[in-house]
């Protein structure tokens, strides 16, 4: 039995783009992982949503959005985002991300500056050396069969407007990561958003590539104990895999509000935004 859908669908290059908003205030995007849909972003989600607009989206081939007659990738996706923030007429929001979605996100902050407040990014890489080489190994072997019975195929059967989809699309996930060839640091030393960037200690993604793509996004700047802090922040969420990231409420509500409610930094404050 299919769950039913909450929200409403945008015509976005193409794209019938599934979105849900919850609260009021100032807008929050929330950007789901792989083989995920918002479901998997619900632990969240009402508490993020008590003073924010939410605007948690379902990206392409993902819960209720079917896939394009096209490869996904995250640039694709980044530009899908932008092109619903347009619709929305949201000119500025912060961003959660988590894996798949967090790489979109990151690269909707260098390709649109403008529309990123503050950004926040989990288990995120900007070239698949990244990844923990076992990882990446295990590629080629993602297939319908392997996933068959997982949480994954489950929630797509539940929310997918084709269920008998889902071996493409998870062929068309795997060239996806498989196909990534990356991007160059500059790129990432140009998101001019505060960032924070998260990660599990038994996540995906090695923590000493996540402490260098740190110091690319303006942190890891000593001060000598005195002063202000960088204006992006590192977070390592202890005894968390990737499986259970987004399950971690206790570290990661008390770890991303703070940094979403603090003022902007001096230097990026706009004439519009005074908090």
């Amino acid at each position: 039995m299919k769950v039913p859908a909450k929200g409403n669908y945008a015509e976005v290059n193409g794209l019938e783009m599934y979105y849900e908003i919850h609260g009021t205030g100032k807008p929050l995007l929330l950007l789901h992982g792989g083989f995920m849909a918002i479901e998997a972003l619900e632990p969240l989600l009402p508490t993020l949503a008590r003073n924010r607009q939410v605007v948690a989206v379902e990206l392409e081939g993902h819960g209720r959005t079917a896939d394009l007659d096209r490869p996904l990738s995250y640039e694709q996706m980044a530009e899908d985002v932008a092109g619903l923030l347009e619709q929305l007429g949201i000119e500025q929001t912060d961003i959660f991300g988590f894996s798949l979605g967090g790489m979109a996100a990151l690269r909707l902050a260098i390709r649109h500056p403008v529309l990123v407040r503050k950004l926040v990014v989990a288990s995120v890489v900007y070239s698949n050396e990244g990844y923990y080489p076992s990882i990446v190994a295990g590629w080629p072997g993602m297939t319908p069969e392997v996933l068959a019975g997982t949480p994954m195929e489950h929630l797509y059967t539940q929310t997918a407007p084709n269920p008998k989809h889902w071996p493409v699309f998870v062929g068309k996930v795997r060239q996806a990561l498989m196909n990534f060839k990356g991007w160059p640091a500059t790129d990432i030393q140009s998101v001019k958003a505060p960032t924070m960037l998260l990660l599990g200690d038994a996540d995906i993604v090695r923590p000493e590539y996540a402490v260098e793509m740190f110091r690319m996004l303006g942190g890891a700047k000593a001060n000598g104990g005195m002063g202000g802090v960088p204006k992006s922040q590192f977070a390592v969420l202890p005894g968390t895999s990737h499986s259970d990231f987004l399950m971690r409420t206790d570290l990661l509500l008390t770890i991303i509000t703070p940094f979403l409610d603090a003022p902007m930094p001096e230097a990026q404050r706009t004439a519009g935004d005074r908090s």
